[in-house]
């Protein structure tokens, strides 16, 4: 087995166009969630959202790229040129035949459904682009990764709801360690903020109209968000050889399936991912330092997650350090993991420990050390990122300092 390891780091969300615009939001304990902007927002009960602004997909793709770019895949290409660049990698030869690219999203281009079913239902058209079903399709921010670095191996999107992002890296991961790839592109993204993608949501009656407020007492729901973090992990010794500036060690992942329902997370399901994180990280629970948390802001999620907490670290738990970041940024639904996995490599790299903000309330079912409302500096050394997703899919990452 291979180690792996991160050397670039791309992302685009509400909270930044980049890396270090992400990060110094979450120092600050900065909330990206505002009033949502696009058509018909006047006819949702739910109007707020992680909603990325001022970017300009214009002024960054030409038109034929434009009528091949839905939103979610417009922001995959500017979050993987980010991570590439800072890789400092260029794709050729063997290194192009044998790396790829592996990304996850849940709905793909949600945006380029609700653009032309308006045309076709609600303006009465014939028509629509040629395009739209290359367009729309899961799989088309990863194949135009791949077209636009010359990644010629192993490329595929995965699909697994709010796991998506932590089951695509996980395959990424999978890949390097066992030597299939010497580097995969892997991450995630999402763009479900426009009518008919926050509709389809408002219908579970899930979502907040307010904020989102993980692990708070008076917590009422989720908040999306849309974005992408797009991440290059490496074969430690290739990485190594060329001097590359290693932002941490990918050192484990499990997941689990809780077979039980289809929107209540399990318990069970949630410790069995942790538990198997650490092991096959080889790493003893009391040495995990922090926990970024699924923590999506409705009661059973979070009770849930915490009760797992507690059951996989015991005593542990109590020292242990875990927050949302998806108080600030919302919920990226299949592009979430990817997002929160920049904290995990703040706290790794810096020893900042993004908070959770929109705390206000003690729950006694979530009575764990939820890092509210402001960073901390504390040193870890290892970290988990949890992925709890609908239909019972856990997915946890295991990450170690370098």
């Amino acid at each position: 087995m291979y180690r792996v390891v991160i050397t670039g780091a791309g992302t685009v969300n509400a909270l930044g166009h980049d890396v270090s615009e992400t990060l110094a939001a979450m120092r600050e304990g900065k909330c990206g969630i505002g009033d949502l902007d696009f058509q018909d927002v006047d006819r949702l009960a739910i109007k707020i959202g992680g909603q990325v602004r001022g970017f300009e997909a214009e002024g960054r793709y030409n038109r034929q790229q434009m009528s091949l770019y839905d939103r979610f895949t417009q922001f995959t290409l500017a979050a993987a040129k980010e991570a590439i660049e800072q890789a400092g990698l260029t794709f050729s030869g063997d290194l192009a035949a044998r790396s790829g690219v592996i990304l996850g999203t849940a709905a793909g281009g949600v945006s380029t459904w609700d653009q032309n079913y308006r045309l076709v239902y609600e303006e009465g058209k014939n028509r629509v682009h040629p395009f739209v079903v290359p367009k729309l399709m899961n799989n088309a921010a990863a194949s135009h990764v791949s077209m636009e670095w010359n990644l010629k191996g192993p490329s595929f999107t995965v699909a697994t709801a709010c796991a998506s992002s932590n089951h695509a890296m996980a395959q990424a991961f999978q890949m390097v360690r066992t030597g299939m790839a010497p580097v995969m592109v892997t991450g995630g993204s999402e763009s479900m903020l426009c009518f008919g993608g926050v509709k389809a949501w408002e219908g579970l009656r899930v979502m907040s109209k307010d904020a989102c407020r993980p692990f708070s007492a008076n917590r009422n729901g989720m908040v999306q968000g849309e974005g992408a973090g797009v991440f290059v992990f490496e074969e430690y010794e290739h990485a190594r050889a060329r001097g590359a500036d290693i932002l941490c060690e990918v050192a484990g992942f499990a997941m689990s399936s809780d077979a039980a329902d289809i929107v209540m997370p399990s318990k069970n399901g949630a410790a069995r991912a942790m538990s198997g994180a650490l092991a096959d990280a080889g790493v003893n629970a009391d040495e995990v330092g922090y926990i970024n948390a699924h923590g999506t802001g409705t009661a059973a999620n979070d009770k849930t997650e915490c009760a797992a907490v507690a059951d996989v670290f015991g005593p542990h738990a109590d020292q242990l350090m875990i927050s949302s970041t998806k108080s600030m940024h919302g919920h990226l639904i299949g592009g979430t993991g990817a997002v929160e996995l920049l904290a995990c490599i703040m706290a790794l790299r810096e020893g900042v420990i993004a908070p959770t903000i929109g705390y206000e309330e003690p729950d006694p079912e979530c009575a764990l050390d939820v890092v509210p409302n402001e960073a901390r500096d504390a040193k870890v050394d290892v970290v988990l990122s949890n992925a709890f997703a609908f239909g019972g899919m856990n997915a946890v990452l295991a990450l170690r300092k370098v």
